[in-house]
């Protein structure tokens, strides 16, 4: 199993996407290596020990950041956390 952090919600300008984030995966700098992790599941635990289960999407970037999207929004204190990705 792997972890990652999430790094921010997915954003525009004017809009941030609530159920979509993006994540950095440990030892994983680069586009070629992201990519092995697009369809894979990801596990955020809260402090009281609810999981909220999401899927990797695709890939963010050419610095190996992948999108995850979750089933529901994540509290802003999910952010700089750590994931599991299995």
């Amino acid at each position: 199993m792997t972890t990652g952090k999430i790094i921010q919600f997915r954003r525009g300008r004017h809009t941030i996407t609530n159920r979509h984030y993006l994540i950095e995966i440990e030892n994983v700098d680069n586009k070629e290596k992201a990519e092995k992790f697009i369809g894979k599941e990801v596990i955020w635990t809260s402090p009281a020990g609810k999981k909220i289960i999401g899927k990797i999407s695709g890939v963010h970037g050419n610095k190996g950041l992948v999108r995850a999207i979750f089933s529901i929004g994540l509290p802003g204190q999910a952010l700089t956390t750590k994931v599991e990705i299995k």
